[in-house]
C-alpha cells in the first residue's frame, strides 16, 4: 500500500511552503506527493514561482508528483488559469472540480477527494475518461468504499487517513469576514492561521476549522487503526493531508504501521505527540458522526 501525501491546504508563506516539499522529498516515506494551490486562487501567484523547483526536487528524490487543480473553479480567469494547467503541465493533474475534464479530454489524470465519487458507477464514469487513480472523499464509509474499489481494479483508489477532514468549499470567504474585510480585500488574513482558524459552538464546544472559503473538520482524522481493513479491501493508497505538526514523522509513523514495525495503538500515541491538543476521528468511515472515533 502506498503512502500518498496531499496538497497543502492552508495558506502558509511561500518560503515554509518551499522548504516544506524540499524537506518531503529528502526525508519522507511517501510514495506520491500533490503540489499546488487547491483553495483559493488568489493565493497561487505567490507559490507558482516555486513549484518548478518543488516539483523537481520531489522528483529527483523518486516521487510521483501529481499537480491539484483547483477546488471551485467560478471565474472566467480560473477557468483559463486551469485550461493552461492542463495543457501545459508536464506531470499528472489531480482534477478536483468537474471544470476540468473538459481540458483534460481523455489524458491519464487523478481525482481528488473534493469530487463527489460515492459509488461505482461513478468512479467508472471517470475511469472511462482516463482517472488512473481516485481519492474518495472522505464521509465515505469502508463499506462503500470496498465496493467502489472492487468494482475497478484498473484504477488505484485513495483514503483520506490524517488531517483535518475537508467537508464544503464556498464562494464567500469566512477568514475575511471574521476579520470585517471583504473577499476582494482580504489582505490574505487567513495567513495568521497556518492550521486554520477553530470555531466553536454558542455554547463553546470545539466543532470546526475555516480556512479561507473552506471548511474542514475541528478533529483530525486518523485511520492507523483502520489500516487491516483497508488492505483486505483493495485501497492502494492512504492519503496523508499536511497540518501544522512534523509531517515526515507523521508519514513514518504510518510507514511503520503498513510495514508492521509497530501497532496501530502505539502510532496512535506517537501521533498524539506530535499533534498535540487535537482529537482524533474516522466516524465517516465507520458509518457514525465524522468526528467519533472508533
Amino acid at each position: 500500500m502506498q503512502l500518498s501525501l496531499g496538497p497543502v491546504l492552508y495558506n502558509w508563506s511561500p518560503e515554509r511552503w518551499r522548504d516544506f516539499y524540499f524537506r518531503i522529498a529528502d526525508e519522507a516515506a511517501v510514495d506520491v506527493v500533490t503540489v499546488g494551490e487547491v483553495v483559493c486562487s488568489k493565493r497561487a501567484p505567490f507559490f507558482e514561482p516555486e513549484l518548478p523547483a518543488v516539483i523537481e526536487r520531489l522528483k529527483r528524490a523518486g516521487k510521483q508528483v501529481q499537480l491539484g487543480s483547483l477546488i471551485l473553479v467560478s471565474l472566467p480567469r480560473e477557468r483559463r488559469h486551469l485550461d493552461d494547467l492542463i495543457r501545459t503541465s508536464d506531470v499528472m493533474i489531480e482534477v478536483n472540480d468537474l471544470t476540468g475534464l473538459r481540458s483534460i479530454n481523455g489524458r491519464a489524470h487523478a481525482v481528488g477527494p473534493f469530487v463527489n465519487i460515492y459509488n461505482e458507477a461513478s468512479a467508472a464514469f471517470h475511469a472511462d475518461r482516463g482517472a488512473k487513480r481516485i481519492c474518495l472523499p472522505p464521509e465515505l464509509p469502508l463499506r462503500s468504499v470496498a465496493t467502489i474499489a472492487a468494482a475497478l481494479p484498473q484504477v488505484t483508489f485513495e483514503v483520506f487517513a490524517f488531517g483535518r477532514t475537508p467537508l464544503a468549499i464556498s464562494a464567500r470567504c469566512y477568514h475575511a469576514r471574521a476579520h470585517k474585510l471583504a473577499k476582494d480585500n482580504c489582505q490574505f488574513v487567513c495567513d495568521k492561521d497556518p492550521d486554520g482558524l477553530a470555531l466553536k459552538t454558542l455554547d463553546q464546544q470545539d466543532f470546526l476549522t475555516v480556512n479561507g472559503v473552506q471548511t474542514l473538520s475541528y478533529t483530525c482524522a486518523n485511520l492507523l487503526r483502520d489500516i487491516g481493513a483497508l488492505k483486505q479491501n483493495a485501497v492502494g493508497a492512504l492519503r496523508l493531508s499536511p497540518q501544522d505538526c512534523d509531517m515526515v514523522a507523521v508519514a513514518g509513523i504510518f510507514r511503520d504501521v503498513l510495514d508492521g514495525k509497530e501497532e496501530p495503538e502505539g502510532g496512535s500515541r506517537r501521533l498524539a505527540a506530535l499533534y498535540p491538543n487535537v482529537p482524533f476521528s474516522n466516524g465517516f468511515l465507520h458509518g457514525q458522526p465524522g468526528f467519533s472515533y472508533h
